[in-house]
This record gives structure tokens, C-alpha cells and sequence, in this order.
């Protein structure tokens, strides 16, 4: 059984960093395209960044361009994003996504549809 972990959500002061961390189970971790997708309140579903396999290729949307990174760990399963200078709008419930062994990039990246198992999600609230 495929299990999606994350971790780390939290309150910060804007300005302030966080990373987030996703360790998944049940499938090779490998082999698989991975992202992160974020909702705000009232806002619908985005997705913030996404990365290959081998992390040798990412994508992000533009409104975490240059202020988030997201990396793998694939000798550990895990899945992370270093998110810096954060902004009150970046405020939302944060997912892990497994999506699957390759996407056209970046036009499919951020696609949630494309994306088979999910996290629960963890709060990022940032205060101004």
C-alpha cells in the first residue's frame, strides 16, 4: 500500500523559511515524478514546484519562483521544499503528490490531475 507522508508545516513571520518533507512508502521512490501542490483559503488547488526522477529537472510556478526550492532525497524516500522569504499570500494547506514515472515538462508538471497519491496536507500560515 502506497503511504504519503509530510511534515514540517508550521506559523512563521513573513520573511521567515520553512521546509516541508514527504517520505513515501509502498512503491520505488525512484521512479517516480514528485510535487508539491498548495490551497489557500478560498483559492482552488496550485501547484507550487515539481521535480524529475533523478531531480535533474524541476518546475515552478511563478509565484514561488526563486524563493522555493524543491529537492529529493531518493536514497531516503523523501521529497522536500526549502521554502524562503515567505509571504503572508503564500499561506495555505501544502500536499505531496506521486505522480508518475515521467511528464512532459514544464507544460504537464504542475497538472494535479496527473498525480496519483497524495498526502494529507500540512499548514503553512504566514503572518505579516
Amino acid at each position: 500500500r502506497v503511504q504519503v507522508a509530510v511534515s514540517g508545516g508550521g506559523l512563521v513571520q513573513a520573511g521567515e523559511s520553512l521546509r516541508l518533507a514527504c517520505t513515501v512508502s509502498g512503491l520505488t521512490f525512484d521512479g517516480y515524478v514528485m510535487a508539491w501542490f498548495r490551497q489557500g483559503p478560498g483559492k482552488e488547488r496550485e501547484g507550487v514546484s515539481c521535480i524529475t526522477r533523478s531531480g535533474g529537472s524541476t518546475v515552478y510556478s511563478d509565484s514561488v519562483k526563486g524563493r522555493f526550492i524543491i529537492s529529493r532525497d531518493n536514497a531516503q524516500n523523501t521529497l522536500y521544499l526549502q521554502m524562503s522569504s515567505l509571504k503572508p499570500e503564500d499561506t495555505a494547506m501544502y500536499y505531496c503528490a506521486v505522480g508518475p514515472s515521467s511528464l512532459l515538462m514544464p507544460s504537464r508538471g504542475l497538472q494535479a490531475a496527473l498525480y496519483d497519491y497524495w498526502s494529507q496536507g500540512t499548514q503553512v500560515t504566514v503572518s505579516s
